[in-house]
């Protein structure tokens, strides 16, 4: 059962997220998060929110990306940054591809590697006012073009995917990495054909 979360709760985690953005060793992990972006509800009027939508861009390449899929360490990594134990629905980016796409829409850059956080966004969705630090909407022929490439990338990985559980799907250990890999890959791909259709 969700739990609404209040409206400046839910701007503290936010807060306390992108400050932990900053804080998290460069050499710990696998990938570095270079921007922190914020999206949805709490970029509207201040009320409960059942979620705090939140996209971390990778310094990873595109494939090692695809949509709605985790990179290797994004377990640890949202442990260390207590994204595993606050309300976030995390979708994980690559930094050489646009942030946005059919679900991210106009999203607000709130924290990023070069400038850290940025206190007008900051500002912005504590008093109600995203909108104004939203990027521009996409074009339809935008966003169009953005959901091909998209799907693209998660045909190719449900493809290198779905070979990774088959030749490991009777080998001794723990099978569970590969398929929950192979269901988020699977639930990305459904999700970007539905919305090519």
């Amino acid at each position: 059962m969700i739990h609404p979360v209040k409206w400046t709760r839910a701007v503290h985690h936010l807060t306390e997220l992108a400050e932990k953005c900053g804080d998290v060793p460069a050499s710990f992990f696998r990938f570095q998060v270079v921007e922190l972006w914020v999206f949805g509800d709490l970029l509207d009027v201040p009320r409960d929110v059942d979620v705090i939508e939140v996209a971390l861009v990778t310094d990873l390449p595109v494939d090692e990306v695809p949509w709605m899929t985790e990179p290797v360490g994004a377990e640890h990594w949202a442990n260390s940054t207590r994204l595993s134990r606050n309300p976030f629905e995390a979708r994980w980016r690559s930094k050489d591809a646009p942030v946005w796409n059919h679900r991210v829409e106009r999203p607000a850059l709130l924290w990023s590697a070069a400038d850290g956080i940025s206190e007008e966004t900051l500002v912005a969705v504590s008093d109600g006012t995203g909108e104004l630090v939203r990027t521009q909407a996409p074009t339809a022929d935008e966003l169009r073009k953005r959901l091909e490439d998209e799907l693209e990338v998660s045909l190719r990985a449900l493809r290198r995917v779905n070979q990774e559980y088959t030749d490991r799907r009777w080998s001794p250990g723990k099978l569970t990495p590969q398929s929950d890999a192979l269901w988020r890959t699977t639930t990305g791909y459904l999700d970007l054909l539905d919305a090519t259709s």
